[in-house]
């Protein structure tokens, strides 16, 4: 069974190791998710360690998914930015450790992070992901458009440069 919830900072951080666990599996596994290198744990607690910061800011909400007790996926919802752009959030780290895909999981945490979106108010929802990924697919069946495709934008841990495509979600018509 799979417990969905939304973390604090504090919780982050006691579950810092097991972040850093699943970001790492999944840097392994080929995740195009801003690491080259999935040996690097130093860069991978550092950035979960940001995102403590963003969540206690209010600029960030994290979500997570359990299986006996242990974090196997996450999905982000950043809502800091311009006051131009109120309205809108941008969805990233949606990641499933890869003994743990294939479950619905990525499904339930995508569903959740709109709803929270919603409820904060937002409208539009942006994300970027690699051209041709398989989330992509994810993606479009719960509703979201492609708005482009950037050539050569994310080096990836075999040192290809791919190209990423931007997509976006309208939550209402506000």
């Amino acid at each position: 069974m799979t417990d969905y919830k939304q973390a604090d900072a504090a919780q982050l951080q006691q579950r810092l190791t097991q972040l850093s666990d699943l970001l790492q599996a999944c840097v392994a596994a080929g995740a195009s998710i801003g690491f080259t290198d999935p040996q690097d744990r130093a860069s991978i607690e550092r950035f979960w360690n940001s995102r403590a910061a963003n969540l206690r800011s209010g600029e960030s909400e994290l979500l997570i998914a359990c299986q006996q007790d242990v974090v196997v996926g996450t999905v982000m919802i950043n809502v800091g930015g311009m006051p131009n752009g109120r309205h809108r959030a941008e969805i990233s780290k949606l990641l499933v450790h890869p003994r743990a895909r294939r479950q619905g999981i990525a499904r339930q945490l995508m569903q959740r992070a709109e709803q929270r979106a919603q409820a904060m108010g937002k409208t539009l929802l942006v994300l970027d992901t690699r051209s041709g990924d398989v989330a992509s697919q994810l993606y479009l069946s719960l509703g979201w458009q492609i708005a482009g495709t950037i050539p050569r934008y994310a080096e990836s841990i075999t040192g290809e440069l791919e190209a990423t495509t931007v997509m976006f979600r309208l939550l209402s018509e506000g």
